[in-house]
C-alpha cells in the first residue's frame, strides 16, 4: 500500500490514450483509457455477464486484507531505530540495501502460522473473502515460486507455501480468496520500480545499484511468470486479483501483455490499479471513505484497524470496534465493499487487540447480517451528511461533513434502518419512495412489529426506550 507521501506521485505517474476516465484512489487519479489494445474482459462483456461475474463480490461486502511478508521481522525497527511510515514500506523509507533486506529471509520462520485459524477468524468476524499479500513491493514471494527463488519456500527455513494452505482452508470453510501482487513496485528485482521516498533522488528512485535494470525484463522474468503461477497453480483461486501502486513504467502495451494473461480466467474480478490505462473491475479508495460512493460502478475501500498494513510492533493506535463498524455500515450504505486488514507478526501470530475486533465485528453481523450482505445503496442519502457550503478541504473542493445519526441499506422488499443515535420516541422520514407496510427491529427475536404513522409521503416509527445495541440498532421497514 501507498505512504501519505506518494499521494501526489500518483498523478504524475498517469498513463492512457484516447479518451480519459479516472478511478479515484486515496484522493488522487490514476488516469484510465476507455480503448485499449489489448480489449479487457470488462471491455467485451454484456452487462448480464458482468452483473453473473460480480454477483458473489457484490453480496459479500465484507474481506479480510492480509498484509505479511519479511517486514513483519523488522516491524517498524532498523538499526535500532523506529522508522516512520508504515510497516511493508521499511525497506523504502529506510533504504535498506538489497542484500540486507534479502537477509531477513534466513530469519523468517513463522511456525506460529495456522491458515485454519485465519480463516476461521475471517468467518467469526462475518467476512466473505480474503485477500493476502502474494507479493508486496519488497519482491519476496509468499508463496511457492518456480520464477524466483526469493520466495517463502527456497529463501526460509519455513519451506512451506502458506497460501497453498490458506486456499485449501478456504475451500473448507467456505471463504473465496484473492491474491494481491505488486505488479510494478518490485524493490528487490532488477528493474522493479519503485516510488520515490526521501533522498532517492536518481531517475528511477533506486537506492541501491542492486536494484537497477530493465523494467520490462522484470515484468517478462519474474511479475508475468508469477502471475501465472498464482492464476493457475491453486485451482479455483484467486477469485480476485489486486494490483497496486502503477507506476508510468507500466505502459498500455505492457499492461496489455498482463491483461492477456487475466483474459484467460473469465470469472476473475481485478482492481483499478494495474496501469496502463486499464480501468478494471473495483475502484479502490484508500483509508478513506467516499462521501456518496462511486455511483454506477464496484468499489471497495481498504483500510487498517491500526495505522499500519503490514505488522509494527509499536503501532497500538487501534481503532474502536464501533469505528470499525460503523465504517462497514457506512460503506454498505453507499454501496461498497469494506477490505479490512490485518498484519500477522513474524511468527504468524495475528495481534491479540486485531482478533478481538474482528470478533466483536462478527457478534454484530450474527445478528444484523441481513442488513449487510447483498443489500444495496441507501434510498435516501442526505443522511451520510453533506457538503459544507464555506469549508474547503485540502484540494480546495466543499468539504464533507459527515453525520452519524443512521445509515440505510436497501433490499427488495425492505429498508434497514442502522440506528447510531437513538431517537426519542419514534424515528422519522420526511419521504420514503416505497409504501412502508411495517416495521420491527432486527435484533428482536421476535420482530414484534412496531406502530408506523404515515403523513404524507413521510413516516414516523415509534421505538421503544432503548436502543437494543450501543453500536447500531437496526429499524426494518417491510415495504411493496
Amino acid at each position: 500500500m501507498k505512504t501519505s507521501k506518494l499521494i501526489a506521485a500518483l498523478a504524475a505517474l498517469t498513463v492512457a490514450a484516447g479518451t480519459a476516465a479516472f478511478a479515484q484512489v486515496q484522493g488522487e487519479h490514476y488516469k484510465m483509457s476507455e480503448t485499449h489494445r489489448v480489449p479487457a474482459i470488462q471491455d467485451t462483456e454484456t452487462p448480464a455477464q458482468r452483473d453473473a461475474r460480480m454477483a458473489w463480490w457484490r453480496e459479500a461486502r465484507f474481506g479480510m486484507f492480509i498484509h505479511w511478508g519479511l517486514y513483519s521481522i523488522p516491524a517498524g525497527t532498523w538499526n535500532g531505530k523506529q522508522i516512520p511510515g508504515i510497516g511493508e514500506w521499511i525497506m523504502n523509507t529506510a533504504s535498506i540495501p538489497v542484500a540486507d533486506y534479502k537477509a531477513l529471509a534466513k530469519q523468517f520462520n513463522p511456525t506460529a502460522y495456522s491458515a485454519h485459524d485465519i480463516v476461521a477468524l475471517a468467518k467469526s468476524a462475518g467476512m466473505k473473502y480474503i485477500v493476502i499479500t502474494s507479493k508486496h513491493h519488497d519482491g519476496f514471494a509468499m508463496f511457492d515460486s518456480k520464477a524466483d527463488p526469493f520466495n517463502i519456500v527456497d529463501a526460509t527455513p519455513y519451506h512451506r507455501d502458506p497460501i497453498r494452505e490458506l486456499a485449501e482452508e478456504c475451500r473448507k470453510q467456505g471463504i473465496k480468496l484473492g491474491f494481491y501482487y505488486s505488479q510494478d513496485q518490485d524493490w528487490t528485482a532488477p528493474g522493479g520500480a519503485a516510488y520515490k521516498t526521501g533522498n532517492h533522488d536518481r531517475p528511477n528512485h533506486h537506492w541501491d545499484p542492486a536494484q537497477d535494470g530493465n523494467f520490462a525484463d522484470y515484468l517478462h522474468k519474474k511479475a508475468i511468470p508469477q502471475l501465472k503461477e498464482l492464476l493457475t497453480n491453486y485451482g479455483d483461486f484467486p477469485a480476485v486479483i489486486w494490483f497496486d501502486t502503477p507506476t508510468a513504467d507500466m505502459t498500455p502495451e505492457l499492461a496489455g501483455e498482463i491483461v492477456a494473461l487475466l483474459n484467460q480466467h473469465p470469472n476473475l474480478i481485478w482492481n483499478n490499479r494495474l496501469g496502463g490505462g486499464y480501468k478494471g473491475d473495483t475502484e479502490t479508495p484508500e483509508q478513506f471513505i467516499p462521501a456518496r460512493g462511486y455511483p454506477g460502478r464496484d468499489w471497495e475501500a481498504c483500510m487498517t484497524i491500526n495505522d499500519t498494513w503490514g505488522y509494527k510492533s509499536y503501532d497500538l493506535n487501534f481503532k474502536s470496534t464501533q469505528t470499525l463498524l460503523r465504517n462497514l455500515i457506512d460503506i454498505s450504505s453507499k454501496g461498497g465493499n469494506y477490505l479490512l486488514n490485518i498484519g500477522p507478526d513474524s511468527k504468524g501470530n495475528v495481534p491479540p487487540a486485531e482478533v478481538e475486533r474482528l470478533q466483536q465485528m462478527g457478534q454484530w453481523l450474527a445478528v444484523n447480517g441481513e442488513a449487510i450482505y447483498g443489500t444495496q445503496a441507501t434510498l435516501f442519502g442526505d443522511e451520510a451528511g453533506s457538503f459544507s457550503t464555506t469549508e474547503k478541504d485540502k484540494n480546495g473542493k466543499p468539504k464533507f461533513i459527515p453525520k452519524w445519526d443512521w445509515r440505510s441499506t436497501t433490499a427488495p422488499d425492505k429498508i434497514y434502518v442502522e440506528l447510531f443515535t437513538w431517537p426519542k420516541g419514534s424515528f422519522h422520514l420526511d419521504s420514503v419512495p416505497r409504501n412502508v407496510t411495517g416495521a420491527y427491529l432486527l435484533a428482536d427475536k421476535s420482530h414484534a412489529p412496531l406502530k408506523v404513522t404515515k403523513s404524507g409521503s413521510g413516516i414516523d416509527v415509534a421505538l421503544p426506550g432503548h436502543a437494543l445495541d450501543p453500536i447500531a440498532t437496526v429499524l426494518v421497514l417491510t415495504t411493496n
